[in-house]
This record gives C-alpha cells, sequence and structure tokens, in this order.
C-alpha cells in the first residue's frame, strides 16, 4: 500500500460510509441500534467509521436492553454483556483484541455522547435558592402557603428514621445483597438487578444515562425496608389508602442512582402530588461556591463535613413544557406519551439555551431533606452522586378533583393539564371553550422546527421581578389558571367513562377507579361534597343519578338514599343498589348495543319462565325494564319488556332496519348480526347513531342477599371452593339444556343476505341456526386475523414477543378449511361473562369448616381454624348472553374465577357431564383439511386449541363484540391474565407450550371424547 504523507487530515466519512455520509450521525446510530448484536459485529468490519460507531458503548448499552428481560448482571462493559447474553462469541478472548483507533473522522454527536458518559458535575451544586426551605413545616403553613400551590424543601421530617442512618448503600448491600430490584431504564423491557450486583455496576460505570434502581415493589421485596421510615405527618392523608394492595396504583418507590443518573422531565401520573426524602451518599469534603444569579444576587452555600448524596431538581408549573420535550396525547384514548432527554442530556445540551425568564425553578436537595412537589408540575432530577432516597405519590383532598380529571376519559383536558394552552386553538383567554382537536401532539413553543401536526404556538415574554418561587407561579398562573373548574371546560361532554375508551397511561383500571369512589362514599363520609365533584367529573355521576332518581319514580320504587347515589360493582355499565331493588342502565357501546343487550337479556329471562329451568331458581327475578329518554332536559320513560319494538325508538329507522324479521325483533338474531356487523368495522372507527336524544335502556331485578364472590374470595375454604365449581358445572348444564330461538327460512335468508360473501369464509352451505352461528363466528376470526399481531404488540408485555411474532403462523390459513369442525354441532347459550363480581353467595347459618392441609395452597384463609361455610346461590348480569361454543364460558371462569388451578376446572367439567365437541370430527374429511387433524388439531386436543384461538380474539369476536377497543386495557387483557398467572409461560417458545400449560385438563375430560 503506498502512503503519502500529508499535513492535511484525512476525511473517512466519504470513502468509509458511502451514499450514507448524507445521513445525519444520530440516524446512523439509530439505524444500527436495531440490528442484531451478530449484525453490528459483521458491520463493524466494514469500514473505519462504521467500526466507531458498531464499537460505542452507548449503542452495545441499547442493544443490550433492548433483549434483556428478568435478573440481569452487567460483566464490566456493555459489550462484553450483550456478547455474553447473546452466546455470540467467546467473551474472554474478544476482550483480548486491542481496539483500533483512526484518525480522520469526526462526530459532534458522537462527541457530546462521550463527554456526557465521563463529565463531572461540580459544577451543578450551585443551589440559586428559587425553592424555599422550611424545617419542620407545620401542617397549617403547609396546608396554607404550598399544598397545591408551590414546591418547598423540608427539613427535619426524616430526623429521627433508622433509614437516616441504616439506607447506606454498604450496610443495604450486607442486609439485601441477593434481593432483586427493579431497574428503571429507557427500554420497555422489564429488568432487575440483585442489590450486590447493581451497587458493583454503580462503582464502575460510565453511561450516559446510568441504571437506576426505581422499585414499586420494595416492599414486597424486603418488607423490614418499610420499617425503616414513616409518612411524614404532612403527607398522611392518603385517598387511594380505601383500596386493597392489590388494587391501588404504585405509590412507593425506592431510588437508589449513581452520579449521573436520574428522572428526566415527566407529570406525576394522574396528577398526583409526591414527596422525597434522600437519605444518604458517598462522604464528601467542605465545599462552598459562589454563583452570581440574573438579578445579580449572589448566593453561597456550604456543605457541612459528613455523608452528603446530593440531588439537582428543576421544577416548572403546570402546562409549562419544558424546552426539549415533546407531549404526545393520542386523540382515541388519552394515551400520554413524553419524549424527552436524559436528565444529564437536559442539563447540558437545553438549560443552556434557556433565557433567564424561562429557567425552571431549581434546587440542591441534601441527605436527610424532604422536597414536596404539587399536582402537575414538571420536574426532573439529576443526581450529583451516588444516591439512595425514597419518594411516595398520594391523593389528599387538595388535589382529589385533578386526579379524577386526568382519569376522565377524552385528551384535550390530558394535554391541557400537561401543556396548557399550547394543547388549545388559541391562547386566548376569552375563548376557553375552543379546544383544537389535533392538540395530540404538543410541544414546547422553544422546541426543534415544527411539523405540520404539531400546534401553532406563540411565545410570550413574561416580566420577572423575582428570582424567587413565587414570583415564578405567579408569572405561570397567569398563564394557565391551573383551577379545576377551568380545565374541567376541556373535558368532551360525548367521551363517557362506561362507553368510552380508557386509557392505558391511566395509573389504576377503569373498573378500580368506579371501586375507589365507591369505597371513598361509604368510608369517608365527611367528604361526601368533594368526592361528589369528582365522581361527577370522572364518571358523569350527577347524570347517571337523575335517570336513577327518574326510573324510581316512574316505577313507584323508593327514593335512592344518600348512601345509594353512587354506581357500584365493577361492571361496564352503571348499576345502583335501591333499597331491594338494583337498576341497571344500559349504555356500554353505544345505543344500539345497549338495545340488544337488554332485548336479548329479556328473552332469555323469559324462556326461563317458559321452559322452568332450574337455572331460573339462580336468576334474579326481573322487577322492570323499559327505556329513559332525556331531550333538550326533559325525561321520558317508557316499560318494554323486550317482545315488538318500542315506541320510543320507533323513529329510528337505521336502528331497527330488518329487525321485523325475526319474532323478537331486538333480541338475540339481531344481536348476532350487530356482533358482526362491530366485527366488520376497521378498528376504532365510530358507530354514529341517529337521533339527537339520548335514549338509554334499563332494567331493575331484585337485590340478592348474601356477597359477591369477589369480595369474599380470599376468605373461603377449599370447601367452598369445590362446591362453587360443583355450583357452576351444574348451571353451565342447565344452561346449555336450554332451547335456542329457530330462525324460519325467511329470517334464515336474511341471516346469509345480511352477511353476505365474505372474507374467509364462504356462506353458500348455511342452512340451518347453528351453521349461521358457526359461519358468523368464523366470518370474525377471518376478518380479525390480520389485526391480531397488532392487538397483541398494543397488549405488550407479560405477552412473550416471540409469541407474537408466531401468532399469524399459529391461526389457521383458511377459515374455510375450520367449517367441517363445527358440522352437525349444536349451538348453545352461553353466559360469556361469569366472573368473580357477577356471582352471588350464602352463608350457610351456623356451619363451619375446619383448617386443612389444602387450605394453605391459595385456596383461602380461615382465621383461627375455622371459617364460615357459603352457598352459591345466583349468577348475575346476562346483558353479555349469546349462543356459541360452550367452550367460551370456560374461559374466564378457569382465568378469573378459579385463577388458573386446574383442579378446580376438573371439578366443574366433573358436574358439567356434556360433551364440549364432538368426537373426532376430522375423521372422513378431505385430504386439504388433513393437516388440522394432527394432536393439536384432533377432537382431543381442539378443545384446548380453539379456546386459545379463542383467546387471541375473546374480547373482538364473542365475549364483547362490541368491546373491541376496550381489549387493550390492562383488565380486559386476556393474555395478560394467562401470562400473569402462569409466568413461567414468559419464557415459552410457542403457543403450543400455552395450551398445554393453560388447558392440557381438557384432555382428560372424557365426556367430550
Amino acid at each position: 500500500m503506498e502512503v503519502t504523507m500529508s499535513n492535511e487530515l484525512i476525511d473517512r466519512r466519504t470513502g468509509a460510509l458511502g451514499d450514507m455520509r448524507f445521513l445525519p450521525d444520530e440516524i446512523i446510530s439509530d439505524i444500527i441500534s436495531v440490528i442484531s448484536p451478530r449484525d453490528v459485529a459483521r458491520l463493524s468490519c466494514v469500514s473505519s467509521v462504521m467500526y466507531i460507531f458498531c464499537n460505542e458503548e452507548p449503542l452495545w448499552m441499547t442493544l443490550c436492553l433492548n433483549n434483556v428481560n428478568g435478573l440481569f448482571e452487567y460483566k464490566g462493559s456493555w459489550k462484553r454483556t450483550t456478547l455474553q447474553h447473546a452466546e455470540a462469541v467467546n467473551v474472554d478472548d474478544a476482550s483480548q483484541i486491542r481496539p483500533m483507533q483512526f484518525d480522520g473522522f469526526y462526530s459532534l454527536f458522537l462527541y457530546r455522547r462521550l463527554y456526557r458518559c465521563y463529565t463531572t458535575l461540580g459544577a451543578f451544586y450551585v443551589d440559586n435558592g428559587n425553592v424555599e426551605r422550611k424545617n419542620n413545616l407545620s401542617p397549617e403553613e403547609f396546608c396554607n402557603n404550598y399544598d397545591g400551590v408551590k414546591p418547598v424543601l423540608i427539613t427535619g421530617l426524616a430526623d429521627t428514621w433508622p433509614a437516616r442512618n441504616t439506607w447506606t448503600l454498604d450496610q443495604l448491600v450486607l442486609k439485601y445483597g441477593d434481593l432483586p430490584f427493579r431497574i428503571s431504564q429507557r427500554s420497555a423491557r422489564k429488568m432487575k438487578m440483585k442489590l450486590r450486583d447493581y451497587v458493583s455496576y454503580m462503582k464502575v460505570q460510565h453511561d450516559e444515562d446510568p441504571l437506576y434502581i426505581f422499585d414499586e415493589k420494595f416492599g414486597e421485596v424486603a418488607p423490614c425496608l418499610l420499617k425503616d421510615y414513616t409518612v411524614p405527618d404532612l403527607f398522611q392523608e392518603d385517598l387511594f389508602d380505601v383500596l386493597d394492595a392489590d388494587q391501588r396504583p404504585p405509590f412507593r418507590w425506592l431510588i437508589i442512582g449513581p452520579e449521573r443518573s436520574g428522572a428526566s422531565w415527566h407529570v406525576d401520573p394522574a396528577l398526583t402530588s409526591a414527596w422525597n426524602t434522600l437519605l444518604c451518599g458517598r462522604k464528601r469534603c467542605d465545599v462552598s461556591w459562589s454563583v452570581t444569579l440574573s438579578q445579580n444576587v449572589k448566593c453561597t452555600r456550604a456543605l457541612s463535613r459528613g455523608k452528603n448524596g446530593i440531588l439537582r431538581w428543576a421544577l416548572y408549573p403546570p402546562g409549562k413544557v419544558p424546552l426539549g420535550v415533546t407531549v404526545h396525547v393520542d386523540e382515541e384514548d388519552g394515551e400520554v406519551n413524553i419524549d424527552t432527554p436524559s436528565s444529564l442530556q437536559w442539563w447540558l445540551d437545553f438549560y443552556p439555551l434557556l433565557p433567564d425568564e424561562d429557567k425552571p425553578i431549581e434546587c440542591t436537595q441534601l441527605p436527610g431533606e424532604t422536597i414536596f412537589v404539587p399536582s402537575g408540575w414538571w420536574h426532573c432530577v439529576l443526581n450529583l452522586e451516588p444516591t439512595v432516597a425514597v419518594t411516595q405519590n398520594f391523593v389528599n383532598t387538595t388535589n382529589f378533583e385533578f386526579v379524577c380529571l386526568d382519569l376522565a376519559p377524552g385528551y384535550r383536558h390530558k394535554g391541557v393539564c400537561r401543556a396548557g394552552l399550547l394543547a388549545t386553538d388559541d391562547a386566548n383567554f376569552e375563548e376557553l371553550d375552543r379546544v383544537m382537536a389535533s392538540s395530540k401532539i404538543c410541544s414546547s413553543p422553544m422546541d426543534a422546527p415544527r411539523t405540520e401536526k404539531r400546534l401553532r404556538t406563540q411565545h410570550v415574554d413574561h416580566d420577572i421581578t423575582g428570582c424567587g418561587a413565587a414570583s415564578c407561579c405567579s408569572m405561570w398562573r397567569n398563564d394557565l389558571p391551573y383551577e379545576i373548574n377551568f380545565l374541567s371546560k376541556f373535558l368532551d361532554e360525548y367521551r363517557d367513562h362506561y362507553n368510552y375508551i380508557w386509557s392505558p397511561s391511566n395509573c389504576i383500571g377503569q373498573r378500580e377507579m368506579r371501586d375507589w369512589l365507591s369505597k371513598l362514599w361509604i368510608g369517608r363520609p365527611g367528604l361526601r361534597d368533594l368526592i361528589w365533584k369528582g365522581a361527577c367529573i370522572a364518571v358523569n355521576a350527577g347524570k347517571w343519578y337523575e335517570c336513577l332518581v327518574q326510573i324510581c319514580q316512574f316505577h313507584n320504587l323508593p327514593s335512592p338514599t344518600d348512601d345509594e347515589k353512587l354506581p357500584v360493582g365493577t361492571g361496564s355499565n352503571p348499576v345502583f343498589l335501591v333499597a331491594d331493588s338494583v337498576v341497571k342502565i344500559y349504555v356500554e357501546g353505544g345505543l344500539e348495543s345497549s338495545l340488544y343487550c337488554l332485548g336479548t337479556e329479556l328473552e332469555f329471562y323469559n324462556l326461563l319462565r317458559e321452559v322452568k329451568s332450574p337455572l331460573g331458581e339462580h336468576v334474579p327475578d326481573v322487577l322492570a325494564s323499559g327505556f329513559v329518554s332525556l331531550d333538550n332536559g326533559s325525561y321520558t320513560l317508557a316499560s318494554w319488556d323486550g317482545r315488538g319494538i318500542p315506541d320510543i325508538i320507533a323513529d329510528h329507522d337505521s336502528l331497527i332496519y330488518g329487525c321485523k324479521n325475526y319474532s323478537i325483533p331486538l333480541g338475540l338474531w339481531s344481536k348476532k348480526l350487530f356482533e358482526r356487523k362491530i366485527a366488520a368495522l376497521p378498528p376504532n372507527e365510530p358507530i354514529t347513531l341517529p337521533g339527537s336524544k339520548k335514549i338509554m335502556p334499563y332494567i331493575v331485578t331484585k337485590r340478592c342477599k348474601g356477597k359477591i364472590f369477589a369480595e369474599i374470595r380470599d376468605s373461603l375454604s377449599w370447601e367452598n371452593d369445590l362446591d362453587l365449581a360443583s355450583f357452576l358445572g351444574e348451571q353451565l348444564r342447565n344452561l346449555r339444556a336450554l332451547p335456542v330461538p329457530q330462525l324460519d327460512p325467511a329470517a334464515l335468508e336474511n341471516i346469509k343476505h345480511e352477511v353476505g360473501p365474505t372474507t374467509g369464509v364462504s356462506f353458500r352451505e348455511v342452512a340451518s341456526n347453528d351453521a349461521a352461528v358457526w359461519g358468523m363466528f368464523l366470518n370474525n376470526l377471518a376478518i380479525r386475523k390480520k389485526n391480531v399481531v397488532t392487538q397483541l404488540t398494543k397488549w405488550g408485555h407479560p405477552i412473550p414477543t416471540c409469541l407474537i411474532d408466531k401468532a399469524v403462523e399459529y391461526l389457521p390459513d383458511d377459515f374455510d378449511k375450520l367449517l367441517p369442525l363445527f358440522a352437525g354441532e349444536t349451538c348453545s347459550w352461553i353466559h360469556s361473562d361469569i366472573m368473580d363480581d357477577n356471582l352471588y353467595l350464602e352463608p350457610l347459618t351456623n356451619n363451619v369448616v375446619h383448617d386443612h392441609a389444602n387450605y394453605v395452597n391459595g385456596n383461602g384463609n380461615i382465621k383461627n381454624g375455622e371459617g364460615l361455610l357459603w352457598k352459591p346461590s345466583y349468577i348475575l348480569d346476562f346483558s353479555d348472553i349469546t349462543i356459541g361454543d360452550p367452550i367460551l364460558d370456560l374461559i374466564p371462569i378457569h382465568l378469573d374465577i378459579f385463577r388458573g388451578d386446574p383442579r378446580l376446572l376438573k371439578h366443574l367439567l366433573s358436574g358439567y357431564k356434556l360433551p364440549l365437541m364432538r368426537k373426532d370430527p376430522l375423521h372422513d374429511s378431505a385430504d386439504n383439511i388433513k393437516k388440522f387433524g394432527r394432536a393439536s388439531y384432533r377432537a382431543i386436543t381442539i378443545n384446548h386449541q380453539i379456546p386459545l384461538l379463542y383467546l387471541l380474539a375473546y374480547e373482538y369476536f364473542m365475549f364483547k363484540p362490541d368491546d373491541r377497543c376496550y381489549c387493550i386495557l390492562h383488565e380486559d387483557n386476556v393474555l395478560g391474565a394467562v401470562f400473569g398467572i402462569w409466568e413461567e409461560l414468559r419464557d415459552a417458545k410457542s403457543w403450543e407450550e400455552v395450551e398445554d400449560k393453560v388447558w392440557g385438563i381438557l384432555n382428560e375430560y372424557t365426556d367430550c371424547c
């Protein structure tokens, strides 16, 4: 090779990158980060510049964290850790290779990343005094001057805590070193590290955004840690404490982090408030700093000798999005996502760009100090030294209404609470009701160049006359009144709690939200005025209460008492308990869905009475039913027994079109066609309803005695559980014995005409009721198959990624080939929603059960060795009643009621005594479907293959057809329940493993052969 000596540096970029030289270095790095570790290693051999990109430690950190699940151990460098985890090469041999160095390449992007990895933070110790410091603040002063107003640093609250002296890294490792704690990092992967391994990582790491422990389960992992501190008196009130431990959202965290780590910009979940106490860190000597502030005020602060872990805080009032931060609020479900640089990157790259008037409120937190962060405040934290801290979020009477507001359906109010008037069409206080529909993306006015979808914003200059927190708060409150009446103006009146999508970013589930309000209502009667305001914001309680009053008056029921004002239960419709009656108002899925739910439920109840089914003894009596209509503030009510078309909707032709062909116009078969209609709609497409009146069906039933299973399940004995399983098996047998309404030839032709040609399933041979049902079901599966991967990806954790990738391969390629499986099969009534909140049990008087060994296995907790015997009495809520495969009723029972216990499922089947599917359905099938005769598709195996097929589409197709949007919520994620119960299946490599574990017991069910 000829070498030319020159004083000029060689520019390697052109020759080493080729056409990629036109891409920004950040884009190149992002592209490489999605390649597998093996391919990155190969790519590093392509050229000198690729070698530089592919050997950068931050890149290997990203590659590693994108592929880590569960327990993790750092191996001294991210490249070494990644390669060892992937078993890609002999790591020991690779570590002996000397890194190559090249001149002639310069990258500001890579330099800044390297700088952030090794920078020291001495310059950040300056405290400019923007946050007031108070010693032993009184409750009165806190309530009047700070709670809901502005942050404050408080000293003296932790002086008597044992943690103040024992929560050092050395002592924590000595006592808890082998326990795993959850790690916070930018990847969506869940990971833990043993404390001993994590502290070792802290000592050697040089990361720009280091891992840090942020564990909300530390109290369960190490219960003794909870004894080392107490919640300060100032923050004792927490309205979430009425919820059981498994219901309340995460609220306390142990935080351990090295220098340069910290929480990036965020607003705390659900607009809760928080306190954070810094406990200890490493020792430092006496140091003092002097700084000239923007107002030429000098501030000097000296640190005393001792244990000093130091945190640097930056805070903005509600609505002021920090520079470099972008808020995304999904206009469909209100999910909030925040794009933000790391804490260190923001301080280094963005903070210097701020003019004095736009700088945040700042403070340096020292060991023993507690900082209070009010509801809605933006904040980020930078660890200046290795630190240990504890923090808790809480709901009190000051922020309760804001929490209820943030949990209300919609997106505009969420955008305004976080991005202020940037989330509105025009920052004009005289037009508060004009809110921009595209507030899906809200950014700082100082952020990077706008895209067309970003909001138009206007930067307003503010006159700052002081540097303190008070002047900053006053300035910002002139921009965004953080006041509940103002913010409530941005709620969407058409998006109701019961019939609209629940935001995945909400910190609490939809059902838990209603249960929380109900428990507060009963448990905190002194706060009912406040609770009522919050309930009206969050769940439209005032609207439903007024409907309840009208129904009670119309049917001469007792007026609801003050205790009965709020809806109860965890169902998807407003339910009220009034004296000895239960009033349910149908709203889920909109008017059309509600009509068919009530119509089919009444048709079913009438059938129970006509055939005198034993099941009727375990279904509450119907006292009244009808419609309540609201038109221009005036209520009209009309009774309806389920027969014919009620006059109140007779003018809505689009609702009743085609229904007249059936003996029960708004009953079962109309509902089946509606289910098919819903399945055929594109995801998230709204169903437009005719008319301007608000019409709501309702039903009044007799109130059951006893308790809901969900309330007492953890106190039941094993004997109680077995009795319940036998009861369910017997009632499912009674349910299946009921006759299914038959279609006359004209109605059957109407079904075929309405469904028409379909993708993947032929209706040419539909010649019976059963064939029509199976055809519509398989049609729904064929329609939705294309969206299965997207849906599973939305569900995400804990569903294994490898199984998501195999979902389409697992499903049949042609659903026409499944039709022979159902040939000759008889449809039956299915409840579809037998869960722990739809079962009632009555106590058996003077009967107790003595403790046995089985009680220890999670089947019941018996106090003092004895427990009350309970008798299953009623099955509730038949609003989702439909017809189809009886296997569908086993899914909620097995997963929700039995919590996956195969012994209880086996006991249920012993009382069921009916075939689930007929014997050898493929024995005489044509060659083109022979492949379905293999083990996983044979008759005895199909029983656990088909349920998994249903699980993939459970909420879509049969369980709650009109809930196709709601299936992304935590509590309705059926596969999430599967992988939550059987955590070992998170490592499954095939769907067949899941089948065998979850539904293998069905192979032993001989009555299906």
